[in-house]
């Protein structure tokens, strides 16, 4: 009797060849503005201590409240798989006093993060995110930096049809001022038990309650951003002032709040007019008191966190990302033993040269190799025969089309 088989965990967005390649296009599409203005690899744990999110995102936030996968290990620690990056990227800064040396310390990192949530199409329980830190200084240059390097990034991927969403949820004593009048607003409504526990917490949650109702009732609450501090209101200012000379278009979103209790100051969303509810491709902002609250200096701090899977998403949607576009340089297809040894020196000799190689092996018969080149999808076929290592040349086929051209084995790098 055949056993059964076992199938990933619902929820889990993985990537096989021939997408993966498009997945692994948009991962480095992200990251490659990020290395271009100086920032670092930090390579972060999977797993922290829960306590780390509770105290760093914010128990009244539903990543924390309802959507980590939290477990007690062997050694009776509580430990959570990362729901986010920042939490952890600003930990290792404190732990290793990074923050100690030059500032402002300007990491990027990738990988998978985790979230309990009901499953649908761009939104997974384990989704993949690449994120950027800029710590140590309160500079509205940086904070339009770190904007622009996210919308470089889409960019970079061809994506045209989002919009960059901006707001400031000011400094303390804008939102204290703001707290105030908004408690007394609150105060006011007819709430249930747990909308009104998670307002007790922190009142902006009740911005991003996506009830239908809810929207309705707090798009008559006060707004933060009439509450600006003179510091806050001129800092907000020179980041408009710079996207703008940057060339980086934005709308401003008053009632943005983002999911997690850190943000302080700018903040911003990427949305995506092709990705129906699960629209956010992107965002992130500034955090003043986070590494404070995590037992290290006072030293504010802002940063990204893009999704790897909704910007595969957005590019499939655009139609800007085709598979035929990823494909190797060169298949060679090798008749014989002796052929083989060939063709095995040929395609080391052409990866040095940087491109991309192929060989058929098992020994095939033509034909087959030829449907299986025809299948990978390969720009250029070679055959390597008798004929091909005595004379020293190769009919090399185009195979969009169909054009077969004689090339001498040594320049094949430069007819590629």
């Amino acid at each position: 009797m055949a056993r059964a088989k076992i199938s990933a965990p619902k929820g889990v967005s993985e990537y096989v060849p021939p997408r993966s390649r498009l997945f692994e296009f948009v991962r480095e599409s992200l990251i490659a503005p990020a290395r271009l203005a100086g920032y670092e690899l930090m390579e972060l744990p999977v797993f922290e201590d829960t306590e780390l999110f509770k105290r760093g995102v914010g128990e009244s936030t539903d990543v924390v409240s309802k959507e980590m996968y939290t477990f007690t290990d062997r050694g009776d620690r509580s430990i959570t798989l990362r729901p986010e990056g920042t939490a952890g990227a600003m930990r290792a800064v404190i732990e290793h006093a990074l923050d100690r040396g030059p500032l402002p310390v300007k990491l990027w990192y990738s990988g998978a993060f985790f979230r309990a949530e009901r499953p649908q199409a761009g939104r997974y329980r384990q989704f993949y995110q690449v994120g950027i830190e800029a710590i140590g200084l309160d500079d509205p240059a940086i904070d339009a930096e770190v904007i622009a390097v996210a919308d470089a990034g889409f960019k970079a991927i061809g994506l045209k049809k989002y919009r960059l969403e901006i707001t400031s949820l000011g400094d303390a004593q804008s939102r204290a001022a703001h707290k105030v009048d908004l408690t007394k607003f609150i105060s006011t409504l007819d709430l249930d038990e747990a909308t009104s526990l998670r307002a007790s917490m922190n009142p902006l949650r009740l911005f991003d309650d996506k009830r239908a109702q809810m929207r309705v009732v707090m798009s008559r609450a006060p707004l933060l951003m009439d509450y600006l501090s003179d510091a806050s209101r001129r800092h907000f200012e020179s980041v408009k002032t710079y996207l703008d000379a940057l060339g980086v278009a934005y709308v401003l979103n008053p009632r943005m709040v983002r999911g997690l209790d850190y943000y302080t100051g700018t903040t911003f969303e990427f949305v995506h007019e092709l990705l129906g509810s699960q629209s956010g491709i992107g965002g992130g902002g500034r955090y003043d008191g986070l590494m404070h609250e995590l037992g290290g200096q006072e030293l504010s701090g802002i940063g990204f966190g893009l999704g790897v899977d909704r910007a595969l998403l957005a590019a499939e949607a655009e139609g800007v990302i085709a598979l035929d576009g990823f494909a190797s340089d060169l298949y060679i297809i090798p008749l014989g033993d002796a052929a083989m040894l060939r063709a095995m020196e040929i395609a080391m000799d052409l990866r040095k040269a940087g491109k991309s190689v192929e060989i058929a092996f098992g020994d095939r018969a033509l034909k087959g190799a030829m449907k299986a080149a025809d299948k990978s999808g390969v720009r250029f076929v070679v055959v390597i025969g008798d004929d091909e290592m005595l004379t020293s040349y190769v009919k090399l086929k185009n195979m969009s089309s169909g054009v077969t051209s004689s090339v001498k084995i040594a320049s094949l790098a430069d007819a590629l």
